[in-house]
């Protein structure tokens, strides 16, 4: 038989057998990532300050713990062999150093790059090179790739993220694959079996109800991204997640703001990845991120992704099974004045058919749990009342 024919059909038993790395990511992913703030401005003393920051602040005991860099962190072109380069200004002790800064602090290290040509910032894609560079990700110990699809022309999504997936696999370090090509290819129809997370919106931006145009593409903010995407739900799970961005949190919207877009990625059980300078954050702002009792319910082990109860009245209501038949329940004020909101238990039994759970508050008291504020609040037997400022939220567990 044709020698290259015996190629081919080795490379495709390969791929025919590959996937991605089984029991990673069973709750979705915490920790940060370099873009948001600092764009392509990323060196290795930063990065490593943010390790220190993750330890001191008591962001690694409330769960966080991937630290990735965002584009810009590798040279211009690839060496003689074709190997990526870490950029020598920005970090001369090597990406290998920097991991195991980041290792040492307990903590998982993670790297961008983009199925394309070029990545967004015009550094080098993995197009043509994507074993080549799984493999050096391994000898780096990189644990969480973010991939990119800028300069991609007209190669097939899946197929593209599938060579890479295989390529991670191949290399045997297990990796955390975060898909990046912001929903334009329908990725929660195929991600469950090439990836542990997909972008499902393009770009977010540090406001609440936006969209800012930048030519061909635009950047849209935390409530424009929660309606963008309708019935997909259902494709997230443990080890597959919707991915609504990298948060805002701390970056120049209200505190209010703040806490209901922790608390609404939270409930859709999207990554928590931070986005903010975590060396000059205000108390109120670590506050949010480190609340162990919101962060549950989006470490919620049955991975159910929240959905919308109601609408009415610029009140938002979303609604969320959890583990041991308890339910959160998150009320965003969505107006610009405070409000007086009464909710009464009796009148709405909650039920996602979806995932075929029901509650019916009129057979069982159950007890009521503000996440937001610490305290408990009585049971459903009495009607849940607060006063909730302009863009603020309650958020709360109900159980047994």
């Amino acid at each position: 038989m044709n020698k290259k024919i015996v190629l081919f059909l080795f490379l495709l038993s390969l791929n025919i057998n590959a996937q991605k790395f089984d029991g990673l990511a069973e709750t979705p992913p915490m920790g940060w990532n370099s873009w948001n703030t600092f764009g392509t401005d990323i060196n290795e003393k930063l990065v490593k300050d943010i390790a220190d920051q993750f330890i001191e602040l008591g962001l690694k005991d409330a769960g966080y713990e991937y630290i990735v860099l965002d584009d810009g962190w590798m040279s211009k072109e690839r060496d003689v062999n074709g190997d990526l380069v870490a950029d020598p200004i920005k970090f001369p002790s090597g990406m290998k150093v920097l991991a195991d800064y980041i290792h040492s602090k307990g903590l998982k290290f993670g790297l961008y790059n983009c199925a394309g040509s070029k990545t967004c910032a015009g550094y080098p894609g993995s197009r043509g090179h994507e074993y080549q560079d799984a493999k050096l990700y391994a000898s780096w110990e990189v644990d969480y790739l973010k991939y990119d699809w800028c300069n991609t022309g007209k190669i097939n999504a899946e197929s593209a993220y599938i060579t890479m997936r295989d390529a991670l696999k191949a290399a045997g370090r297990p990796v955390v694959f975060s898909i990046c090509e912001w929903g334009d290819n329908e990725p929660w129809k195929w991600g469950k079996e090439v990836g542990h997370l997909w972008r499902a919106t393009g770009d977010i931006i540090n406001c609440w109800d936006c969209e800012i145009g930048h030519g061909s593409w635009s950047s849209s903010g935390v409530w424009t991204i929660i309606n963008m995407r309708k019935d997909i739900r259902e494709s997230a799970g443990p080890g597959h997640w919707n991915d609504f961005d990298m948060m805002e949190v701390g970056n120049g919207m209200t505190a209010a703001e703040d806490r209901s877009h922790f608390v609404m990625w939270s409930m859709l059980a999207s990554p928590l990845i931070m986005g903010n300078d975590l060396r000059e954050m205000s108390k109120e702002t670590l506050s949010t991120l480190i609340n162990k009792e919101v962060i549950s319910v989006n470490q919620d082990k049955l991975g159910i992704q929240g959905f919308r109860f109601s609408n009415e009245n610029k009140m938002e209501i979303w609604i969320k099974p959890l583990d041991n038949n308890q339910w959160a329940l998150s009320f965003v004020n969505m107006s610009d004045d405070a409000v007086d909101f009464v909710f009464d238990w009796q009148k709405h039994p909650l039920s996602d058919d979806v995932n075929g759970r029901y509650l019916d508050l009129n057979k069982e008291v159950y007890e009521v749990r503000d996440l937001t504020h610490h305290q408990n609040l009585g049971d459903t037997s009495k009607k849940l009342k607060a006063k909730i400022a302009s863009h603020d939220v309650v958020v709360v567990r109900i159980g047994k």
